[in-house]
């Protein structure tokens, strides 16, 4: 098991968790959120939508950091 492959396997994770994420929001209405109970997860739909947005942007950050990593070939192989 090589850096390179432990780096696409926490890529895959962040892209697969985004895309989750993007469809658990929910801009005019309940979304796919209301699905699993998003809303009493939280105290407030407000705190749940300052989470969900954190952690997007979060992934959202690793994600694009991860793809310039291993597109650019700066790592071993």
């Amino acid at each position: 098991m090589t850096i390179t492959s432990v780096i696409q396997g926490i890529w895959v994770f962040s892209a697969v968790g985004l895309i989750i994420l993007v469809l658990l929001h929910s801009p005019k209405g309940d979304g796919i959120g209301a699905i699993g109970g998003q809303a009493q997860l939280f105290s407030s739909t407000k705190s749940a939508e300052e989470t969900l947005n954190r952690v997007t942007w979060a992934l959202t950050v690793i994600f694009l950091g991860l793809t310039v990593v291993l597109s650019a070939g700066w790592l071993p192989k």
